[in-house]
């Protein structure tokens, strides 16, 4: 990891989205950027494993 990635600090956007990410254990997100940040997600498809 390089000094820039030492001190880096997610916005409020950025921690939903992850926590989005992780609460969806199979499937597909599409995000939406705009200014290098996430606005939205605008298709979330769960798929369950049989």
């Amino acid at each position: 990891m390089n000094d820039k990635n030492a001190n880096l600090r997610l916005t409020d956007k950025e921690k939903n989205l992850i926590e989005l990410i992780r609460n969806t254990e199979f499937g597909e997100i599409k995000i939406i950027i705009q200014n290098s940040e996430p606005v939205r997600v605008e298709e979330l498809k769960k798929s369950i494993k049989l």
